[in-house]
C-alpha cells in the first residue's frame, strides 16, 4: 500500500498500529513538521519510539540529556536519530523549520536511551563498482538494527536514491513488514515503487508500507530521494539482514552481469 499525504506543521500521522494497514506494519508512523519556536513532546506508556530527523535545527532532550541537531539535508549529511523505550519522556524543541520522521512500536522491554549521532551511522555504499552498468548506485544507511539494538522491536535507517537509480534491487523480500517514507531533494521530484504486488508513483513526503512480496524502488532522473526505512521484527523471527531474492532475476548478483548486459552501441 502506497499514501501521500499534505503535510502541515505539527504532528502528521500516516498509520497506527491498532487499526488498517497498520495492523499489518505493526508500527506507528508520521512526520513531524515544526517550525522555529515549536515544542513538541511525546511518551509512551507501551510503545518504543524513534525519531530521525530528516533535516533542520533543533534540540532533543530526554531524561538529563540534550543534543543539538544541525542537519541542512538528508543527502549530504548523516542522520541524526534518538531510540528510547517505553515510558521515556523526550522534547524536541525547534530553532528553524524541520522534519522529522517519527516510528513506533509496541515492546515491553526496557533499555537505555540511545542518541545514534551522524558518526555513529553505518553507511553502505552499494553499486559503486559499476554493478549493472551502474545503475544501482545509492548509499544505505543504518541507524539501529539487530546488530546494535537487539532489544529493539524495530529496525530504521536511511537509502539516498540517485537520480534515474534504482535502490531495493534486485527484488527480493522478506517476512518482516517494512516501510519507506520518502523524501525529495525538490517538491515536485517522483519515482516508482513496487510491493504487495503493485507498482506505485512515489512522491515527496509519501510512505508505502511494504508487507507481502518482492519490492524494489527507482527514482526519475533529475530528482534525488532521500527515503527512511523501518523494519518491524516478527516475534521470534527478527529482521537480520534478511533478504530473499526473487530467483528469476539471481542472475543480476553475479560477477559478470555486466557481461550479459546489451550496451548501446558506441557512438550512439
Amino acid at each position: 500500500m502506497y499514501m501521500d499525504k499534505q503535510v502541515k506543521r505539527g504532528y502528521n500521522e500516516y498509520i497506527r498500529l491498532d487499526e488498517g494497514i497498520g495492523k499489518d506494519a505493526m508500527m506507528d508512523v508520521a512526520l513531524l513538521v515544526m517550525e522555529d519556536g515549536d515544542t513538541w513532546s511525546c511518551e509512551e506508556p507501551e510503545k518504543e519510539v524513534a525519531a530521525l530527523v530528516f533535516d533542520g535545527k533543533c534540540t532533543i532532550k530526554w531524561e538529563n540529556e540534550s543534543y543539538d541537531v544541525d542537519r541542512p539535508n538528508p543527502f549530504d549529511y548523516n542522520p541524526s536519530c534518538l531510540h528510547v523505550c517505553k515510558g521515556v519522556k523526550f522534547e524536541i524543541i525547534a530553532h528553524g523549520p524541520c522534519n522529522i520522521y517519527i516510528q513506533k512500536t509496541l515492546n515491553e522491554k526496557t533499555f537505555p536511551s540511545k542518541m545514534y549521532k551522524p558518526e555513529d551511522t553505518d553507511t553502505w555504499a552499494r553499486g559503486n563498482k559499476g554493478e549493472l552498468m551502474g545503475c544501482i548506485k545509492r548509499d544505505v544507511r543504518t541507524c539501529f538494527d539487530l546488530d546494535n539494538a537487539p532489544y529493539s522491536n524495530m529496525v530504521l535507517g536511511e537509502v539516498v536514491n540517485l537520480p534515474g537509480k534504482w535502490s531495493s534491487y534486485p527484488p527480493h523480500h522478506h517476512p518482516q513488514p517494512e516501510c519507506y517514507f520518502y523524501r525529495f531533494d525538490k517538491p515536485m521530484g517522483f519515482g516508482a515503487g513496487w510491493g504487495n504486488g503493485e507498482i506505485y508513483e512515489t512522491h515527496h513526503n509519501g510512505l508505502a508500507i511494504i508487507t507481502d512480496k518482492m519490492h524494489s524502488q527507482v527514482t526519475a532522473p533529475g530528482y534525488s530521494c532521500c527515503y527512511a526505512w523501518g523494519i518491524r521484527h516478527l516475534p521470534g523471527n527478527p529482521w537480520d539482514k534478511t533478504r530473499i531474492d526473487d530467483e528469476e532475476h539471481l542472475w543480476l548478483l553475479e560477477d559478470d552481469a555486466n557481461d550479459h548486459i546489451w550496451h548501446c552501441p558506441s557512438g550512439n
